[in-house]
């Protein structure tokens, strides 16, 4: 079923100590309410177990990537069973750094969220286009084929168990934030794409995040958006008041 949801991607921040009195302190901050939305941390590999050790049951724990093979000799990499077997229950796959550093494909992520859905993970999966796309007016295309390519094998059930995160990538660290009628105008249009694949059910019970440049400031009126159910939230993620002020903008 469709859910709100506001998830922190630390990306490569903190140390472990560091990351355990961020967890904390969001944790804290939890406790004392009851938040109209899910919340989640993703947090480096390093961290999961002991960050794990330190929440509760308000607040979901996420890997930030996985990989795209289930075991073996591929050295430096973590399997989603891995991830697992930290007690994450999410793993963030295909953001833009993935995709523009390490030049992850359409064919890895399909793989990638194929091995994560077969071990229990909840794939945060992540879409959106560059500047120069966004100013060609060819963003659409874009951004239906990540995720034609790796998301629409999918049987509708699989397909249900993802939550997608739209992420403009000229607005990921700029300090530009698409307009919320801009994210509002994307959002409605991957839902229209689900639906064309898997049926109006399907698409209205998909959850789609908003990720870029998020702030307390602004999360409130793009969360007031009938197609924008949380957001994937960057900077902002590693300050717990932060990103307390982001939750609590439901």
């Amino acid at each position: 079923m469709r859910k709100n949801i506001v998830a922190g991607n630390w990306k490569m921040n903190t140390t472990v100590p560091e990351g355990v009195k961020l967890a904390s302190e969001v944790n804290a901050a939890l406790e004392g309410i009851t938040p109209k939305c899910d919340v989640v941390i993703g947090v480096p590999f390093t961290h999961l177990t002991a960050v794990k050790a330190v929440i509760g049951e308000k607040l979901g724990l996420s890997a930030e990537n996985c990989a795209d093979k289930a075991k073996g000799a591929y050295t430096g990499e973590v399997s989603a069973a891995m991830v697992a077997s930290t007690g994450a229950t999410y793993v963030i796959l295909g953001h833009s750094e993935r995709r523009q550093y390490y030049g992850e494909t359409a064919a890895t992520l399909k793989d990638k969220v194929a091995l994560a859905l077969e071990n229990g993970l909840c794939p945060i999966f992540c879409i959106g286009e560059v500047l120069e796309e966004r100013e060609n007016g060819t963003y659409f295309d874009v951004i239906k084929a990540q995720i034609v390519e790796s998301l629409f094998d999918l049987s509708a059930e699989d397909f249900g168990k993802i939550v997608l995160a739209y992420e403009p990538v000229w607005a990921i660290g700029t300090g530009k934030t698409a307009t919320a009628d801009q994210a509002q105008e994307i959002h409605a249009f991957i839902r229209g794409l689900i639906a064309e694949k898997y049926g109006n059910q399907v698409a209205d019970d998909t959850t789609i995040l908003y990720g870029g440049s998020c702030k307390p400031s602004n999360a409130k009126e793009l969360f007031e958006k009938p197609d924008v159910d949380g957001g994937l939230i960057g900077g902002a993620a590693l300050d717990a008041a932060s990103f307390m002020g982001i939750v609590t903008a439901f």
